[in-house]
């Protein structure tokens, strides 16, 4: 790892959106990170998967994605702030460790927000312990980013939830403890009438239907639901307010993605100036020419605009602003970003840029997912227009 990746963010924690305990947390996250992401295996990814969720448990950085002191969590809520510090910090490591961290948090936000104190009191303590994995289960193979389409179907028989339907794309699927499904409950049509249950991973009529192979392997599957019975106790909030929750979650975790996108660039940016500084041709070095320099500098600019945005929305978050806005610009311009610094560090690398194992070829296969999951760029850019145009609108009202 290069000194330059923990310099840069040295630097970041400079800013005002810090206080002095995200500083020695960052410190302490790269420490560990230094220490036991070296050789993080990537034969039995299950198992990998597994083994990173307990050790990030026993080591206590879980807890920061919990909510409630209670329950297992680091503070009374959610520090936004110091999830996107770990996050970063971990994917410059491993994109499996940074999964294993996010997962966490996402499957369990929504019990964290809305959970009574018997779910949390159930389910978030062996989050943060690491000895329960969590799953959000979103999606559907005709849903994805239009969430108010999903078709997953439950409807009350008696003291139950009965559950059919399909969800797809789900992470942590197949080795989950439990699953955080969102479902259609009927009470008003599209986003008004879903509503958000948590769902043991042994309940019968839930079965994986299929493990889902993808370019950076992590665990994924789609979940088939026959007549999968919920006792009432799971339903999270109440129903027809699942769709609130999971825009909620999604608030506070899709920050935290451009977070990783940020991690992801800040080792691209450390391994193209190493190429850079070491690479002899022409009786110089690569990084002596202007075509060279020009590069690097776009990927500075990238990086710390992307900080900026990053923390922007994170810091907002935690001062308990709507963010919905600001994470979705984070998250569009970190995840495009990095894709952009990931290929310019493959072209500075050159053929072994494209040699399977190598630190840039790993990067270039992590970054791809996150332009998607959580809010494609489109969506996001979506999100983010439709919130100008609605501000325009308030603002020309007030003025009459």
């Amino acid at each position: 790892m290069s000194a330059s990746v923990q310099t840069d963010l040295h630097s970041a924690l400079a800013w005002p959106f810090f206080e002095d305990h995200h500083r020695v947390l960052a410190s302490d996250i790269e420490s560990w990170a230094a220490t036991h992401l070296r050789d993080v295996p990537h034969d039995d990814v299950d198992a990998t998967c597994r083994k990173l969720v307990r050790d990030l448990g026993a080591a206590g950085w879980l807890k920061y994605g919990v909510g409630g002191t209670a329950y297992g969590g680091h503070g009374d809520g959610i520090d936004a702030r110091a999830v996107c510090l770990l996050r970063e910090t971990l994917a410059k490591h491993s994109g499996l460790a940074d999964f294993a961290l996010a997962m966490q948090g996402l499957g369990s936000g929504a019990i964290s927000l809305a959970g009574t104190h018997e779910q949390k009191s159930r389910y978030l303590p062996r989050v943060a312990n690491g000895t329960a994995l969590a799953a959000f289960a979103l999606s559907e193979p005709d849903a994805g980013s239009d969430v108010a389409a999903l078709a997953l179907s439950a409807r009350l028989d008696g003291d139950d939830w009965v559950l059919d339907g399909e969800k797809t794309w789900i992470s942590n699927g197949g080795i989950a403890d439990f699953y955080v499904v969102f479902a259609r409950t009927g009470e008003a049509p599209g986003a008004r009438g879903i509503s958000a249950f948590i769902v043991d991973a042994d309940t019968p009529g839930l079965q994986i239907a299929e493990r889902i192979d993808v370019i950076a392997p992590h665990p994924l599957a789609r979940l088939h639901f026959a007549g999968a019975r919920v006792p009432r106790s799971q339903l999270l909030g109440t129903p027809g307010e699942g769709f609130k929750i999971a825009m909620r979650t999604l608030d506070i975790f899709r920050t935290s993605v451009a977070a990783a996108s940020l991690g992801f660039a800040r080792r691209a940016m450390a391994e193209g100036l190493t190429r850079a500084a070491s690479r002899k041709m022409f009786g110089q070095t690569l990084g002596d020419f202007q075509l060279t320099q020009a590069k690097l500098a776009q990927m500075a600019l990238t990086i710390d605009s992307s900080a900026l945005l990053v923390y922007r929305a994170a810091w907002l978050r935690d001062q308990g602003e709507n963010v919905t806005r600001e994470a979705a610009m984070a998250k569009w311009h970190a995840s495009e970003g990095a894709q952009q610094v990931i290929d310019a560090a493959v072209q500075l690398w050159g053929g072994m840029g494209v040699q399977s194992g190598t630190v840039v070829e790993t990067l270039y296969r992590e970054i791809r997912a996150l332009r998607i999951y959580e809010g494609a760029t489109e969506v996001q850019q979506l999100i983010v227009g439709r919130d100008v145009l609605k501000a325009h609108a308030a603002s020309m009202e007030q003025a009459r």
